[in-house]
């Protein structure tokens, strides 16, 4: 078994690698505290699974996971995050996420979650499983602006609520300027947010963007 954790608190690498250990005894983890540095670390090597915290020093929501998954296609990731919401694992699922666990479910699933993973399956918990399932049928509550976004269009928000530049939102997707523009266009018609700064707003008033 091989595992790199991607989290940028020591205490949480900790705990995670015990419970690995007290599974897997010859577990070979390696670990992570930024975005670059894992990018780093699962280019040089092959690894099994990623575990991906959300919430990273130099990515922050979604776009760390974006980011790896363009840069190792290959390497099945496990986001364990502190957001509970259905949308957020909707989102990651639908950017390429094998396996959703939040972190107050980690001690009693994240074994399982990594087993399920890395046997090329998908793990999201069960409470998480129904609301996701009411969200996907529509049978929950109504849905927010942002909901209706598609994956790109929802990177692009955040993007842009982190007060990336259309540059740098461009570079950092890989696409033109013009394209980042028409996303931008479609992210107002959608949710009727009427600039920049009503986008930020929106964002942090919804918790989708690290408030650090």
């Amino acid at each position: 078994m091989r595992v790199l954790i991607i989290d940028d608190h020591p205490v949480m690498r900790f705990g995670v690698r015990q419970l690995i250990e007290r599974r897997w005894p010859e577990a070979a983890v390696g670990e992570a505290d930024c975005l670059a540095r894992a990018l780093e670390l699962a280019r040089a090597q092959a690894w099994e699974v990623a575990v991906l915290d959300l919430s990273l020093p130099d990515a922050s929501g979604l776009e760390g996971l974006a980011q790896l998954r363009r840069a190792v296609p290959r390497l099945p990731v496990l986001v364990l995050s502190m957001h509970d919401e259905a949308a957020y694992a909707s989102r990651a699922l639908q950017l390429g996420a094998a396996g959703y666990l939040t972190k107050d479910h980690a001690t009693t699933e994240l074994v399982t979650a990594i087993e399920r993973v890395c046997n090329g399956g998908r793990y999201i918990s069960a409470d998480l499983a129904g609301h996701l399932a009411d969200l996907l049928s529509g049978r929950g509550e109504t849905r927010a602006p942002h909901e209706t976004l598609s994956a790109q269009e929802y990177r692009v928000m955040l993007l842009i609520a982190a007060g990336r530049s259309a540059s740098e939102i461009a570079d950092t997707m890989h696409l033109s300027v013009k394209t980042v523009g028409t996303y931008r266009s479609r992210i107002i018609d959608k949710t009727g947010l009427a600039n920049t700064a009503e986008i930020a707003r929106y964002c942090a008033t919804h918790g989708l963007v690290d408030p650090r």
